[in-house]
């Protein structure tokens, strides 16, 4: 048996009660930064909730006044009570979830369109809302359809070109070389995607799956949209089964439909370096079929096709300069002569 002498035992047990000494001064000395910290995140939320109550009060207000509807007549409608109304407007009502989609019902509106961060709404907005909620979802395509006719950019005037279709289309070749006669940015929008996430898409995949990188793909769409005035955008290949996203492409950009017969894709993988397909060349085969059929009526909306089989890069962007707007082909030719 060994034993500790009694000035050994002294020292340890200094030690200890030092050491722990040390950690409640540490602890006691953290209490008041983070007291410091809590108190500064709690006034930007209060802040921020002040914010939303104002213009929560605001849309009510503004609301109610174009449906030509007093307090009173609110407040019965929305079985909510004047005085907690009053307060509401005025931005001191912080009211329950219940109630306030009591007040959207009553005001013909929905909860969302109250609790929206934008500051305020024109009359006119509100109109077209009203219409909207009104139409059949069979009158929505015709309705989008007159807006696009009306207000979009006419296709002749564009001056972004979308590609679309399957990877193995040529969409990155072909682009890069339309993009350099034409003097415009080149943009792959699937490294947008990645660059926005912080990660490669694989890993979006994994972590969020096709509901987040849907997600990440509108985000990355709008940015883009708004960055470039001039641009080839080359898309990733599913983006033409989101109806929104699809519909963004055909009325701001000029929509390319790159296309190949099932072999040459195959072909075109292959000599990318992808293995996959000759580990089951007979399943990937059958997928890429299914996956034509499912998406050809999509790509078919696309404002022009390119055929590329058996094409090489220079004269696929040949015929992609053939028939792309005349717009672009003037932006062109200026940039040539200057």
């Amino acid at each position: 048996m060994h034993y500790i002498s009694v000035s050994c035992y002294c020292w340890l047990e200094t030690c200890m009660i030092t050491y722990v000494l040390r950690c409640q001064a540490r602890f006691f000395l953290a209490i008041p930064r983070l007291s410091n910290k809590l108190a500064t995140l709690s006034k930007m939320s209060d802040i921020e909730s002040g914010r939303l109550l104002e213009r929560l009060g605001e849309r009510v207000r503004r609301l109610r006044t174009h449906r030509g509807m007093t307090r009173k007549a609110l407040a019965q409608e929305s079985d909510v009570s004047e005085r907690y109304l009053a307060q509401l407007e005025q931005g001191q009502g912080n009211m329950s979830v219940v109630l306030l989609a009591r007040v959207a019902m009553a005001l013909r509106t929905e909860p969302s369109d109250l609790l929206r961060s934008r500051e305020r709404q024109t009359a006119e907005e509100i109109l077209i809302a009203d219409l909207l909620r009104e139409l059949s979802p069979d009158n929505h395509k015709a309705f989008l359809q007159m807006l696009t006719d009306h207000f979009s950019i006419p296709v002749e005037s564009r001056q972004r070109i979308a590609l679309v279709g399957l990877r193995g289309a040529g969409k990155t070749s072909q682009g890069q070389k339309l993009a350099e006669h034409l003097e415009f940015p080149f943009v792959q929008l699937g490294s947008e995607i990645e660059k926005l996430a912080g990660m490669s898409t694989s890993e979006i995949f994994a972590l969020s799956g096709a509901t987040g990188y849907r997600r990440l793909e509108e985000r990355a769409l709008m940015q883009t949209l708004k960055h470039y005035d001039q641009c080839v955008l080359e898309t990733p290949g599913s983006i033409v089964m989101d109806p929104r996203l699809l519909n963004t492409l055909l009325t701001t950009c000029f929509v390319v439909w790159l296309h190949a017969r099932p072999e040459e894709y195959m072909r075109r993988l292959i000599a990318l370096g992808d293995v996959r397909p000759m580990e089951h060349q007979a399943d990937a085969m059958a997928d890429l079929r299914r996956i034509l059929a499912e998406r050809n009526e999509r790509y078919s909306q696309a404002h022009a096709s390119l055929d590329t089989n058996d094409k090489c890069v220079a004269d696929c962007v040949a015929e992609l300069i053939r028939i792309i707007p005349r717009g672009m082909k003037h932006t062109m030719n200026d940039a040539q002569e200057a």
